[in-house]
């Protein structure tokens, strides 16, 4: 980058000539840089800087890459499971947060670890009492759909503080659940983009 930033336009060869490297071995490199934004090159001319930062392409990256690129499993259960079934499944499946979804997986509801916990401080009978009961439901829940830019994902998850978000495909009959979108999925991305970086 420092050579192309000072040198540029520069050929590939003289490039590679004051690295001490061959065309060839170089190459792969020069088009990663070039695929990532950060150089152009045209020819008979050479490779010259994009004038674009890390900042900037992490930035265009968040806004390009989708939530259904990001998404993973969502882990649901129908209303009329027990709170004691539910939590043993949130456990079982280790995710902090479960969606209710009516027949043919239409979105009904969402429950938290925190929706849990409140309801195990009640002393009510967790064998018998449906997730229903503690649930939020819809229209309240927070949803993304597919083609959602991962920006648009993070400031919801931010704004309203939750863990997770279903990613939902709008139908006649309702909101089907997709995926999901959690703070672990936001992160494993950041990483990877920052590793790319």
């Amino acid at each position: 980058m420092d050579i192309v930033k000072e040198n540029g336009p520069i050929s590939g060869e003289d490039i590679a000539s004051r690295l001490n490297l061959s065309r060839a071995a170089l190459r792969p490199y020069l088009g990663a840089l070039t695929m990532a934004g950060l150089l152009e090159a045209r020819p008979r001319v050479g490779y010259y800087y994009a004038g674009k930062n890390s900042n900037s392409l992490m930035s265009s990256n968040l806004r390009r890459i989708k939530a259904k690129e990001i998404k993973g499993l969502p882990v649901v259960v129908k209303e009329d499971t027990s709170v004691h079934d539910a939590i043993v499944l949130l456990f079982l499946e280790d995710v902090g947060t479960l969606f209710i979804v009516e027949e043919g997986g239409f979105l009904a509801g969402i429950v938290s670890r925190k929706d849990f916990l409140k309801s195990c401080m009640g002393g009510a009978d967790l064998q018998k009492m449906p997730v229903g009961v503690i649930m939020t439901r819809m229209p309240n829940v927070i949803c993304v759909e597919p083609e959602d830019s991962v920006l648009e994902v993070a400031m919801k998850i931010m704004e309203y503080q939750i863990d997770s978000l279903p990613v939902v495909r709008k139908e006649k009959e309702g909101l089907k659940v997709v995926g999901r979108v959690t703070k672990t999925n936001l992160t494993r991305l950041l990483v990877e983009l920052g590793g790319e970086a």
